[in-house]
């Protein structure tokens, strides 16, 4: 696909990028090797191959889906000013 520069420049701007005439054949040619790029691969069979999600076939391990901590609930409610039941009681700081 080619680019002109006024679509390279619309883009440019659409982007908010400033550039000017060298750059913007320098980007022209840019897009055009990727864009080539991407049509070679869309035109790979890919039938029969499943999509992965890593390149290296491997599993993450788990741990124990255990508690560890201890509880601190009560401790930290003793520490505050105000509570009411298992709830911390704080300033209201939107009107």
């Amino acid at each position: 696909m080619k680019f002109n520069n006024d679509e390279i420049k619309k883009i440019a701007h659409l982007a908010r990028i400033n550039i000017n005439e060298l750059e913007a054949s320098q980007v022209s040619e840019k897009l055009e090797g990727i864009l080539g790029l991407i049509e070679q691969m869309t035109k790979v069979n890919t039938d029969g191959i499943e999509p992965m999600a890593h390149a290296l076939d491997i599993n993450q391990p788990l741990r124990q889906d255990k508690v560890t901590e201890a509880d601190i609930r009560k401790k930290s409610l003793d520490l505050s000013e105000e509570t009411d039941q298992s709830l911390f009681i704080v300033p209201r700081v939107i009107e």
